[in-house]
């Protein structure tokens, strides 16, 4: 089941990367777009976060075909799931922005930056600090949701287990062994992340942030 557990990671990883891709220039807009683009950012994320997982995936891998579009089951299950993420992600930096205090923004404008520059070099940077502690939850929640993209066909750790069930005849044995490598793989992601915070972490930032 190894093998399966190393599609689940990569499952994971690429699922995370969509999500971090699309959900900072979401958090963006939210924060500084227009309101025909803070409306549409909102109908995104309210639509992929009230949507069942299993559906999404589903929309996704028998839907795009119409479309004239044939995705592989793992691409497939990597863009629902990164989609959905995405949304969630978005407003874990949206937060973490709000986080930083303005007047940092508006120093950096005083300075001849653009809104995008202030935004890349000053902002984010102190918001990805504010991030992390959500951010490794949403890790670990699509981590264990990546045991869904079995329904596309996808050999990830679940299905897997279900091909040495038919061959060995013993469910219980194996789904606890199933149960017992996810939690291995969550555990140690929420350590990786929790050492990489504490990393980045600088004593006294986020309190100018946190008192207004």
């Amino acid at each position: 089941m190894l093998g399966g557990a190393l599609v689940t990671i990569k499952l994971t990883a690429a699922s995370l990367a969509i999500g971090i891709v699309l959900g900072i220039p979401l958090a963006f807009g939210q924060i500084y777009g227009n309101r025909l683009i803070k409306g549409l950012i909102s109908i995104y994320e309210r639509l992929f976060r009230s949507i069942p997982l299993l559906v999404i995936l589903f929309l996704v891998f028998y839907g795009f075909p119409y479309a004239g579009i044939r995705l592989p089951d793992f691409l497939a299950a990597v863009l629902g799931i990164g989609l959905r993420s995405a949304a969630y992600q978005s407003q874990i930096y949206r937060g973490a922005i709000q986080s930083v205090s303005n007047t940092q923004m508006k120093a950096a404008l005083s300075m001849g930056m653009t809104k995008l520059q202030s935004f890349f070099h000053v902002i984010l940077p102190q918001a990805i600090r504010f991030a992390i502690p959500s951010f490794s939850n949403e890790a670990a929640i699509v981590l264990k949701d990546t045991s869904l993209a079995y329904a596309l066909g996808v050999i990830e750790l679940l299905r897997q287990g279900y091909y040495v069930i038919a061959t060995s005849y013993e469910p219980m044995a194996i789904f606890l062994a199933v149960a017992a490598i996810y939690l291995v793989m969550t555990v140690s992601l929420n350590m990786v992340l929790t050492r990489i915070e504490n990393k980045l972490k600088i004593p006294g930032i986020g309190i100018e942030g946190s008192s207004q």
